[in-house]
């Protein structure tokens, strides 16, 4: 029996984690997720999708402020797991943690690229056509250790992240039982550290899009999906929408024509085709009633 103490926090986490409880050969002992967080307008204190799946399958559930508290430290060396297994677990592991077991890390991306918080985002901000999941022996830097194993997957033209992070994450959840039982055979591998690039956590700002290039505000609209999601400067959201052409020069925020209840609207570089949409402090709408409801028509600007 190999035994595992799991640390993760979001549905990434959880998806990884029900596959690990599912394997016969496998004993999830203890799980360290975050603490609860306020959630909502309402700021309802709910717990991680990780915490919820492992109390319903009776596994101990830690959530400490920092894992370089002794007494974390001491419960984790007294479990005497094989594997350390992090999955989008929110804080970086001390050393005193990563001597107790190897620490096996799944990260959403082909490592050295996209370090960092938000590689699934940045691959799609990117226009990358292949993206993967990596499991890494950890190590004292962010996601810098060496590489035991990579699970590739394309990523289509209209690959939004909802869609891309769902195939992602059964990916990880696939790979890393594989990992975890193969492991003394494999051959960890460095990373090329000259090749690294690194990405920060997403913030809502990041959503406020210039009308510059069509093929630009596409790809942030697809790496924005569910939050903070994409709107213009003076608040207007831009709900649904596809690319409708990559060329051509026009005045950004122009009308270019109403087409049943969508628009097309102009970039410097390209255009969109806009579905819905939803001003500030209103209800989502289509791209024609908005227009309508203001005295828009074809050729007119909305900014």
């Amino acid at each position: 029996m190999i035994r595992v103490v799991y640390m993760g926090t979001p549905e990434y986490a959880k998806v990884i984690l029900e596959r690990l409880i599912a394997e016969k050969d496998l004993e999830v002992s203890l799980v360290l997720t975050q603490p609860d967080r306020p959630v909502g307008r309402k700021r309802v204190l709910t717990p991680p999708p990780v915490k919820v799946l492992a109390q319903s399958h009776g596994i101990e559930v830690l959530q400490p402020e920092s894992l370089k508290e002794e007494s974390i430290q001491e419960r984790l060396r007294s479990m005497a797991p094989d594997f350390i297994v992090v999955a989008a677990y929110g804080q970086l592991l001390p050393k005193a943690v990563l001597e107790i077991a190897p620490c096996i890390n799944l990260h959403a991306s082909l490592l050295p690229k996209y370090r960092g918080a938000s590689p699934v985002q940045q691959a799609l901000l990117e226009g990358d056509r292949f993206t993967g999941v990596t499991a890494m022996l950890m190590e004292e830097g962010l996601d810098s250790g060496p590489v035991l194993a990579y699970r590739y997957l394309e990523i289509g033209e209209e690959t939004a992240l909802r869609g891309l992070m769902e195939r992602l994450t059964h990916a990880a959840a696939e790979l890393t039982p594989k990992v975890l039982r193969r492991f003394d055979s494999l051959q960890p591998l460095p990373q090329f550290d000259a090749l690294a690039s690194h990405c920060r956590k997403i913030r809502r700002g990041d959503g406020e899009v210039e009308l510059h290039d069509a093929e630009e505000v596409y790809r942030k609209y697809r790496a924005f999906e569910g939050w903070p999601g994409i709107f213009l400067s003076g608040g207007l959201k831009l709900l649904e929408l596809e690319l409708e052409e990559r060329g051509g020069e026009h005045l950004p925020g122009k009308i270019l024509t109403l087409e049943g209840e969508s628009m097309i609207l102009s970039c410097a570089n390209g255009s969109l085709r806009v579905h819905r949409l939803q001003p500030s402090g209103k209800k989502p709408m289509s791209a024609r009633a908005y227009c309508v409801g203001r005295g828009l028509k074809d050729g007119d600007s909305i900014l």
